[in-house]
Parts: C-alpha cells; structure tokens; sequence
C-alpha cells in the first residue's frame, strides 16, 4: 500500500482515484499518522426495473376497467353532486 501525506494527496487525486479502481489500497497521512485509507467501493448491485410487472400492476388499477376518461370525470363529478 502506498503512503501520501495531505498535501500529495490533494495534488495527486485524480492519479489516485485511478489506482485505487484498480484495486490499490492507498493511506493519507498528516504529520506521518495515518488518518485515512482509500480503498475500492463495495459494488452496488443496480436495482432493476421489470417493465412487464409494471405493466400488469398498473392495469390492475380501479381506474382501468374500461373507463374512459371522459366518463370517469363525469362520474365523479355526479358522485360529488350526490
């Protein structure tokens, strides 16, 4: 593992970012004390989208049986008159 004081380190990010996605561990020191330590994120799995499961949820909804929307609106405004 390779040891940078602050002031190196905030010269060099960039250079050490790229070294530690290629799985180096990198140490920050001030005043020779280690105080931090880079290493490579954990990775994040991608949450998925399932389009279909989706679809199927959403025309199970009460507003799609068949309404259209001009007779959904005009039913619930008659529902509000009552």
């Amino acid at each position: 593992m390779r040891s940078f004081n602050v002031a190196q380190a905030k010269a060099q990010l960039s250079a050490l970012l790229d070294a530690v996605e290629s799985g180096e561990d990198v140490e920050i020191t001030r005043r020779g004390v280690p105080v931090a330590r880079l290493t490579q994120a954990a990775e994040q799995p991608r949450a998925s989208f399932d389009l279909e499961a989706f679809l199927v949820a959403t025309t199970e909804q009460p507003l799609h049986k068949g309404i259209d929307a001009a007779t959904l609106l005009q039913e619930l405004r008659d529902g509000a008159r009552c």
